[in-house]
Formats: structure tokens, sequence, C-alpha cells
């Protein structure tokens, strides 16, 4: 049976989930390079003092994503490729709209 924590535990990285000592995390420094539009971009909506955090955040994000990646890879290589049509009637049921299906047509 699906659970969403077994789910989120298969995608976060073991070291990024909260935990008993999650309060005492510890940072390390590192110079990144940024182009200077999203480096302004950061700052407009974070502030001078939050640019790390949010870095932190994206960073994190990614990560998951990766492992979200590998996981459907898996599933994929398991059970074979998902049904488009199947795909687009889900998404239709989770977003009330129409199926995308034939939408090129």
């Amino acid at each position: 049976m699906f659970s969403w924590g077994s789910f989120q535990e298969n995608i976060a990285p073991s070291w990024a989930r909260p935990g008993p000592g999650a309060a005492q995390c510890h940072t390390s420094g590192i110079s990144v390079t940024l182009t200077a539009g999203t480096l302004r971009a950061i700052r407009e909506r974070v502030g001078k003092r939050g640019v790390s955090a949010h870095l932190e955040k994206a960073a994190l994000r990614q990560i998951e994503r990766d492992n979200l990646d590998e996981l459907i890879a898996d599933f994929d290589q398991v059970h074979g490729p998902a049904d488009p049509e199947a795909v687009a009637a889900k998404r239709a049921r989770l977003t009330g709209g129409a199926s995308h299906a034939g939408a090129a047509a």
C-alpha cells in the first residue's frame, strides 16, 4: 500500500530528512558562481541575508527530483513505461480539466 511518508523517504536524501538532531545540522561554506540576473532575482525574493537558505532549499529540491527520476526509471525498467492515455486521464482527474490525450489534433 502506498504511503506518502514512505514515498518521501525514497526521494529525500537521508541526510536531508528532519530527525531528532535536525536543529544541529553542520554547514560548510563554498563559493558559488551565479549569473547576475539569477542572483538579483534571488535577492529580490529573499533579501541579502536569505540567499544561502534559498540555495540550500533549491539544491534539496533538485536532489529530490533527481532521486524521483531514478525511482521512476527503476519502476519503468521493472513494469514498463506508463500508458500515455492512462496518464492523461489521471492528470485530468487530478486537475479537474479535460484529458490532454489528442489535444494536438
